[in-house]
């Protein structure tokens, strides 16, 4: 199950369980898509994978598996990874 973390890693922006524009890759590294798209390229800093809109967990699934808590920043920034 994914874990829907609240935040991108990139600028701190809160992004809620159903935001449209929050971005993942294969290890839920999170985004918003304004780093994903333009900081980010569309590549994980973390993985080198690409990031794709995270989906939307239903309202009666979110009430019995809420998303996380957990916030992963990275303080010094992100920049696009290296080819």
């Amino acid at each position: 199950m994914l874990e829907l973390r609240p935040n991108c890693e990139c600028c701190n922006r809160d992004l809620a369980p159903d935001a449209s524009d929050a971005m993942i890759c294969t290890f839920e590294c999170t985004f918003c898509r304004a780093c994903a798209e333009g900081t980010l390229n569309g590549t994980c800093p973390n993985c080198r994978g690409n990031l794709v809109t995270r989906p939307v967990r239903p309202a009666a699934m979110l009430a019995k598996y809420p998303a996380s808590q957990k916030r992963v920043f990275k303080a010094e920034g992100c920049a696009a990874a290296a080819e």
